[in-house]
């Protein structure tokens, strides 16, 4: 098995379940691999302490008083909080399995589950986590870059991502071409990238970030 990421600042499993045999028999499990993890009893217990910020994953049951593993599912998904997660429970069926991964569940095991297989699922979860994470951070980086550049800098560098040539560009904005390169100059400058292409793979990866809310 791939060794666990054990710095607990940053990675936990949560186990979501109301059945307390079974979230200390989880924790127990994952513990003794060198996992983190907190164990919650209900979904609203789990939303009450979990912010979107923490890099982790989610072990879920489906059937619990108050809302349901899928009801928190939808909550997650509503809130943008893009933490991966797998359903654990007694009462499975392929309806319900199907319904959970079409809204980006990774998985769907029934109790008693295999201990090997869980882990294995455990590991590929947090290593989609830390994926995601480290494509957030990227991101940020990128939006806290372009956030220096001023209105004129932003018309110009759509431009650029449009492929229009400076001739173009001024003609557009009806100012001169020496002025054009004067705004790439500081474009480049400002985001901290030499090269047009460096650029474009600057702008285009905030403008394809679907990314869950901060």
């Amino acid at each position: 098995m791939t060794t666990p990421n054990t710095n607990t600042d940053q990675e936990t499993v949560f186990v979501v379940d109301d059945d307390e045999a079974v979230r200390d028999s989880l924790r127990w499990l994952l513990e003794a691999n060198g996992y983190h993890v907190r164990g919650f009893a209900s979904a609203e217990e789990f939303l009450s302490h979990y912010n979107g910020h923490q890099v982790g994953c989610l072990i879920l049951d489906v059937r619990m008083p108050g809302m349901s593993g899928l009801e928190l599912q939808e909550k997650l998904v509503e809130n943008r909080f893009n933490i991966p997660i797998i359903f654990v429970t007694g009462h499975g069926d392929v309806p319900m399995a199907v319904d959970t991964m079409k809204k980006g569940a990774m998985d769907f095991i029934e109790k008693p589950f295999d201990e090997a297989e869980l882990r294995a699922q455990v590991e590929r979860m947090l290593s989609k986590a830390r994926q995601d994470a480290s494509s957030q951070r990227e991101q940020q980086a990128a939006e806290d870059l372009l956030s220096k550049l001023t209105s004129r800098e932003h018309q110009v560098l759509e431009r650029i991502i449009a492929g229009r040539l400076n001739k173009q560009i001024a003609d557009d904005l009806g100012i001169s071409i020496k002025t054009v390169e004067a705004h790439r100059a500081n474009i480049m400058e400002k985001l901290n990238v030499n090269t047009v292409a460096d650029l474009l793979r600057l702008a285009l990866s905030k403008r394809s970030s679907g990314s869950p809310r901060p």
